[in-house]
């Protein structure tokens, strides 16, 4: 048998035993994951139709905050630890701010940013910042580095659920423009650095995967989810399967895998039907 014969009998080989390693680590994270708090995309989405109409008929008014990113931090201030981080980027806010009245756009801002914001904690995330039209989150990797990454994709997944079902149909009734969302995620060791010596000061993020993050994002499609090759290494190869290699041009990615020093891949969100061929 030549080597090219091999290679679907090592792909399927490789495929079993990181679905084995994956549902023992899984397992072994069981205890933690059964207090999981995490909500369907169902509710989430009715939640964030109530709150949507409301906020349009001014009864109701979104309140956010970094708070609970920031405490988690805290605890970890000058040290360094891995994490999953995710960029959720707004599309096309710069045309709607040329277009849309002041109020009509942060009415938007403030409904996106939210109610991303819940889906991340409904999946046990945290939001690190908001950078105008983007929400930046992160997802502790250290107990159970295959639940971080899993929690991590199945949060982007219900966060372009939610603005498809959730936020674009009440939207398109009162006449604002459709909503549509880019996600980009990648895996690794992060600093976290305090701006101040008090408790009260901003906490931040520094590391290499944040910026492989908003890299990727930026090369993303709209309503697509792109990930990091250590976070794909991470996923069930089910869940691994709905993905499929980006085609990079060198101009446009200089990345390299930390491990190997060769170029770092990304993964991107196939479309429905569509084989996962390399592109």
């Amino acid at each position: 048998m030549t080597e090219a014969e091999k290679e679907p009998e090592k792909k399927r080989e490789q495929d079993k035993t990181g679905k084995a390693l994956f549902d023992m680590l899984m397992s072994a994270g069981g205890a933690r994951a059964s207090e999981a708090k995490t909500v369907d995309s169902e509710t989430l989405v009715s939640q964030t139709q109530d709150r949507l109409w409301k906020a349009l008929k001014r009864r109701y008014q979104y309140d956010v905050s970094l708070e609970r990113g920031q405490e988690y931090l805290l605890n970890h201030v000058s040290s360094k630890i891995p994490l999953v981080i995710m960029y959720a980027d707004l599309v096309g806010s710069t045309n709607m701010s040329m277009t849309l009245p002041a109020d009509k756009l942060t009415t938007i801002i403030r409904a996106f940013t939210y109610e991303m914001s819940q889906v991340i904690y409904s999946h046990e995330g945290y939001v690190l910042k908001y950078v105008g039209d983007a929400v930046i989150a992160f997802f502790p990797a250290s107990y159970n580095k295959l639940l971080a990454c899993d929690r991590a994709v199945q949060c982007a997944k219900s966060m372009l659920t939610v603005v498809k079902n959730g936020l674009n149909p009440i939207l398109n009734q009162y006449d604002y423009p459709e909503l549509n969302v880019k996600l980009g995620l990648d895996e690794g060791e992060n600093v976290i650095v305090q701006y101040g010596h008090d408790k009260s000061s901003l906490i931040d993020i520094l590391g290499y995967c944040m910026n492989i993050a908003a890299k990727i994002t930026s090369l993303t499609g709209p309503n697509k989810i792109s990930i990091g090759e250590d976070v794909y290494n991470m996923l069930h190869p089910s869940i691994r399967a709905k993905f499929e290699e980006m085609a990079l041009r060198g101009d446009e990615w200089k990345y390299t895998n930390r491990q190997t020093g060769k170029l770092y891949k990304v993964y991107m969100q196939a479309d429905a039907g569509k084989s996962t061929s390399k592109l």
